[in-house]
């Protein structure tokens, strides 16, 4: 109705300057000077009152959009005008009013809501523009550095030069571990970056977790696990030692005094040979135990060179065809084909034929066992090497213990072969990870930094 009766009124009012301009033009041609003055003025007149009436609904709709744009909700129209187009329009400016600023309200609630969220945030989180402007820092960040207001990563050369450093060559989706040490402690911090886009603008969200305490937990729970199956292996070694010993020295002891030689009869003596051996053998094995404790941790730095991943794989490929029986198949893949990598090859040689051996023994007791070892980019541009098989899997309750030192599941073996393995991928700047769903697919994966 509202729009009716403005349509009424502009088209009443155009047809009225039609009239006018038809007589204005009528007492040009019959010189009607009279007609002529009077219709000039009229049609100025009706020209102006017709932009004033269009100007004063656009007025209303400027100073309506320039509130909302500068958060004003103040601003209401009159409702109670003589003009009823005027008063609808004045009525649904004030509803849209309204409503806006309902809908302005409900986000400042959100955003109060979610600013408390990353102030009472356990982590630290930091906002940053591509000029090193920093849009925000929550408290948790500002008391892990020791340092506030943050308002430009510059700022952090003051907390520590290095830590500067790190977030100023910062790129989208990294991680980095940073040791920050201060007079009072040694943090030890996790940071992570996140792109985002804000009107437009690029920026960057880093999380930084203070992660010292999970790794003293960590670390405890390793040395837990590590005492435990040192206690098991050297105990399994020791008990029969003991045990044997002293059955010997029953032979030769007797009250507290020793036996003549005379009362010693050839059984007791070809027993404590005997016992003497097993001793030996236990001893031997011990001092095994030993020698693999110490190349665990004797692993040498890598001497590093670049490999073509091609011929690698097709090394290994070679090295594991004598494994194999007939039940069981190996093959290699590598994509691309001129796919590189900055190792030590003897190493990595070494790990690869590890993993291997063991995916070929977990698949030997099926009829149709297939180990695969692929080599690869990821979408995240890192190389990496999957050694891939069928088998039974590991069960679920075992995956936090395998790469254990000395923890193994089978009858022969140290039990240091994934634990030097992962050691070895660690020196690399790698990671050895696994992925097992029990008879469907085993996957150890290599990721080359």
């Amino acid at each position: 109705m509202a729009s009716k009766n403005f349509y009424f009124k502009v088209i009443f009012r155009v047809l009225l300057i039609a009239l006018t301009a038809l007589a204005l033009a009528f007492s040009i041609v019959w010189k009607w000077y009279f007609t002529l003055a009077f219709s000039t003025i009229f049609l100025g007149a009706q020209v102006f009152h017709l932009i004033k009436f269009i100007n004063s609904t656009n007025r209303k709709i400027a100073y309506f959009f320039d509130a909302i744009r500068n958060e004003d909700f103040t601003l209401r129209f009159p409702e109670r005008v003589s003009i009823e187009s005027f008063k609808e329009l004045n009525k649904s400016l004030n509803r849209v009013n309204d409503l806006i600023q309902e809908v302005h309200l409900q986000l400042q609630i959100k955003e109060q809501y979610y600013q408390e969220i990353l102030k009472q945030a356990s982590i630290g989180i930091m906002t940053f523009n591509d000029k090193g402007h920093i849009l925000f820092a929550n408290p948790t960040l500002e008391k892990l550095l020791n340092y506030t207001p943050l308002n430009h990563i510059k700022q952090l050369a003051q907390v520590d030069e290095k830590l500067y450093e790190v977030f100023k060559s910062f790129k989208p989706f990294e991680r980095k571990l940073f040791q920050l040490t201060n007079e009072r402690e040694q943090i030890q911090l996790a940071l992570k970056s996140t792109p985002l886009m804000l009107d437009g603008k690029s920026l960057l969200l880093v999380v930084v977790q203070d992660i010292h305490k999970e790794l003293d937990e960590k670390e405890t729970e390793s040395w837990v696990r590590l005492i435990r199956v040192l206690t098991h292996e050297i105990m399994n070694t020791i008990t029969p030692i003991a045990s044997i010993s002293d059955s010997i020295i029953k032979y030769y002891r007797n009250n507290g005094e020793i036996v003549p030689l005379e009362k010693l009869d050839e059984t007791q003596i070809k027993n404590t040979l005997k016992g003497l051996e097993v001793i030996k053998e236990q001893g031997g094995d011990l001092m095994d135990f030993v020698q693999s404790y110490r190349s665990l941790l004797n692993v040498p730095e890598p001497n590093r060179a670049i490999i073509d991943g091609v011929g690698l794989l097709e090394k290994i490929d070679v090295l594991m065809s004598a494994r194999l029986d007939d039940k069981t198949k190996f093959s290699v893949h590598c994509s691309p084909k001129n796919l590189e990598f900055f190792i030590d090859e003897k190493q990595i040689t070494q790990v690869l034929i590890n993993l291997g051996k063991n995916a070929i023994q977990s698949v030997k007791e099926m009829e149709n066992g297939k180990v695969l070892m692929v080599a690869g980019i990821d979408e995240n541009d890192i190389k990496y090497i999957e050694v891939r098989d069928n088998g039974p899997g590991i069960p679920s309750d075992l995956m936090d213990e395998i790469f254990v030192p000395f923890f193994t599941t089978k009858n022969e073996g140290t039990g240091i072969g994934l634990s030097l393995s992962k050691r070895v991928m660690q020196m690399h700047g790698g990671n050895l990870k696994v992925h097992s769903v029990p008879n469907r697919e085993t996957v150890f994966r290599l990721t080359f930094n």
